[in-house]
């Protein structure tokens, strides 16, 4: 009998990635930006792009990338 993985569930880690300084201050932007922009009528995007930004460091440190050495 083979065990089928299932999908991934709502609380388990589904992927992991590992960024540059740069990198990250461009997805904190871009995060930043899609909640500004996008999906004011969809309070569970608006929901999850908070986790999203929770996870990541806080603004001081991110403003503080200096994205032209990365």
């Amino acid at each position: 009998m083979t065990h089928e993985l299932g999908p991934i569930g709502p609380d388990e880690i589904a992927f992991r990635l590992e960024l540059t300084p740069a990198q990250l201050k461009v997805v904190h932007s871009a995060l930043h930006s899609f909640l500004d922009n996008f999906g004011h009528d969809q309070p569970d995007v608006h929901r999850i792009v908070h986790q999203l930004l929770d996870k990541l460091p806080d603004e001081h440190s991110i403003r503080a990338i200096d994205i032209s050495s990365g």
